[in-house]
């Protein structure tokens, strides 16, 4: 059972990070009219700084569960990569439990209370263009969402490479 919960959040987390990975194309977009707009017409938008902004924000949210699903966060990994991988496991789920999962809980908790007091609200953005922001805070919840979930399947990843470990023999550790 445990293999499937984390081959399920893993599919999840993969296909979300492959549909979000297209938001990169509308920054692209974004961009390239801003810049043709400022610098060759010589009339910069309103809206475009703002627009670019929410994008990147969303693209950069959503590709954090994405990267922790990869490993592609950055680790130091000088002293632990001299231990077994049962030590390793241990540290990785002491690691879990005790940073990651509480502060992700709580980041995202506090998220989705910040996104629906926005929605309440109908919260528009400060600025001269005063488009809803709103619609991204809920999407900033949910990324934390997702960035929570994906470290409940690394924790269990580790769970279950101490499971693995404890059945490996001596000669096979080393």
């Amino acid at each position: 059972m445990l293999n499937a919960v984390i081959k399920t959040i893993d599919a999840f987390i993969d296909a979300q990070g492959k549909i979000m990975s297209f938001l990169v194309y509308p920054l692209l977009l974004i961009v390239l009219y801003e810049v043709v707009m400022r610098y060759i017409f010589n009339a910069p938008t309103v809206w475009g700084f703002e627009a670019t902004a929410f994008a990147y924000g969303l693209h950069y949210m959503f590709g954090l569960s994405f990267m922790e699903r990869h490993s592609g966060h950055v680790s130091v990994d000088i002293i632990t990569s001299r231990l077994s991988k049962k030590t390793q496991a241990v540290i990785g789920l002491v690691t879990y439990l005790l940073i990651f999962t509480p502060v992700y809980f709580f980041m995202t908790v506090g998220s989705i209370k910040f996104a629906s007091a926005s929605t309440m609200m109908k919260e528009l953005n400060s600025t001269s263009w005063a488009p809803p922001v709103w619609p991204f805070k809920i999407l900033m919840a949910l990324s934390f969402l997702f960035l929570l979930v994906m470290g409940i399947g690394s924790l269990l990843k580790q769970i279950r490479m101490i499971k693995e470990a404890g059945n490996e023999s001596p000669e096979e550790v080393q």
